[in-house]
């Protein structure tokens, strides 16, 4: 009978993971999506390459596309709404620029920007509707922090003494503007790669027995849960197909790493909890699901995506990716 009952476990548990499949929604868009955000089970914009912006309200059935006028050329590679009309974008360098959008996306308004030789963004987080956070690459060897807690109207860069110091070859990378996450109440960590990969939160700075050495490799992605349970992977995008030192876990706020049993399929830009026990994670070579905390992970899907958001209110899960891709998560 004991044995009977552990089979059946095992059947659940792998019917389970079969069972998650992505269902591609949209690929019309000549662009690269990088920037992702899901407000809700109907909402969700996304943006990319070429100046490009989609908005849809109806669950990703259909899209309202739109090129933002006098940045056709800007690559767009994080993007935060708040609602079917409210939004701001990452413009991530040449200049470095955030605009912002109340109408739905008609009309956008510069409300950074920065001109500086070696400016680079890499991603955005929000605690809420008025209090941000944008993080890039290092400018003297200093990892820039804007904040604003006007709901993005206005940006102002840390003071300098206050600047992460970063190592000669360690930045972030701007993949899926998932490498800065809130933690708790007007608190946030972030992550780096490259030749070194760490995780900073406040004053601490964590080194990371994630694959790093080179300027491909490292941290991309951390998904939080909560100040205890962290989940981060990355590897090195000019080797997608392997798993090495690709995924560790945290289940007491950085103080140590495990690594899964079963890593995801390679690389990963891009990482979600969906619940405490399940998460998503994506890269170039494909989609992976964990019912267990990211101890192991099954490959859903060898389509590839850059990022993989889920909707800050609602259960839906979305993913984006090259050549236009949009997907969903299908239960």
């Amino acid at each position: 009978m004991k044995k009977l009952f552990f089979l059946a476990v095992c059947l659940f548990t792998i019917q389970l993971c079969i069972a998650q499949h992505i269902e591609l929604l949209d690929s019309s868009q000549n662009c690269s999506f990088r920037g992702l955000s899901v407000v809700n089970d109907h909402v969700l914009w996304v943006s990319g390459s070429n100046g490009t912006v989609g908005l849809s309200t109806d669950a990703g059935k259909t899209f309202s596309w739109m090129k933002v006028k006098g940045f056709e050329k800007t690559d767009f590679r994080d993007i935060e709404a708040f609602d079917a009309k409210t939004a701001i974008i990452m413009g991530i360098d040449t200049p470095a620029v955030l605009l912002k959008t109340t109408d739905g996306g008609k009309n956008w308004k510069k409300v950074m920007e920065d001109k500086r030789p070696g400016m680079f963004l890499d991603a955005m987080e929000f605690w809420n509707e008025m209090s941000g956070i944008v993080i890039g690459d290092p400018i003297n060897g200093k990892i820039y922090i804007a904040r604003t807690f006007d709901g993005g109207e206005t940006w102002r860069g840390l003071p300098e003494e206050y600047y992460p110091v970063a190592d000669k070859g360690e930045a972030m990378f701007a993949s899926s503007g998932t490498n800065v996450r809130k933690l708790a109440k007007d608190e946030a960590c972030f992550i780096t790669g490259g030749v070194r990969s760490r995780l900073f939160i406040r004053d601490k700075k964590i080194d990371l027995p994630i694959l790093q050495g080179k300027e491909t490799t490292g941290a991309n992605s951390i998904a939080v849960f909560d100040r205890k349970h962290f989940v981060i992977v990355g590897g090195d995008f000019t080797n997608a197909a392997s798993s090495e030192k690709n995924c560790i876990l945290s289940s007491d706020g950085g103080s140590s790493f495990s690594t899964p049993a079963t890593p995801p399929a390679g690389y990963r830009s891009c990482v979600e909890y969906i619940t405490k026990k399940t998460l998503i994670t994506c890269g170039i070579t494909g989609a992976d699901y964990s019912i267990d905390g990211g101890n192991n992970w099954k490959l859903i899907s060898s389509t590839g995506f850059h990022v993989v958001r889920k909707a800050k209110k609602g259960k839906s899960v979305f993913f984006a990716g090259a050549k236009g891709k949009i997907g969903k998560l299908v239960l």
